[in-house]
């Protein structure tokens, strides 16, 4: 299957930089980013979209990774479906 994003007309694609990350928190994500598509959650993608990432950490002493999408959000057509 095929999917992409339409962009508002005139608008160029998103790029923000990166948040700053300690160097376990680096370890952690290459770890993440490794084991992710192992489970097809994910799958490489070749769009010039940009969302930085950031972690959260949870009650226990592990992190939870967040994509921040709020950027890409403002630019994107909104596409609403009726229900019949």
């Amino acid at each position: 299957m095929e999917f992409s994003i339409e962009l508002m007309p005139g608008v160029a694609p998103t790029s923000k930089a990166s948040y700053r990350m300690s160097t376990p928190d680096l370890v952690e994500l290459k770890l993440q980013i490794k084991k992710i598509p192992e489970k097809r959650y994910i799958r490489p993608s070749v769009s010039p979209l940009v969302a930085p990432i950031l972690f959260v950490k949870k009650k226990d002493p592990t992190l939870r990774l967040c994509i921040n999408y709020r950027q890409l959000k403002k630019v994107t057509i909104k596409i609403s479906f009726v229900a019949v």
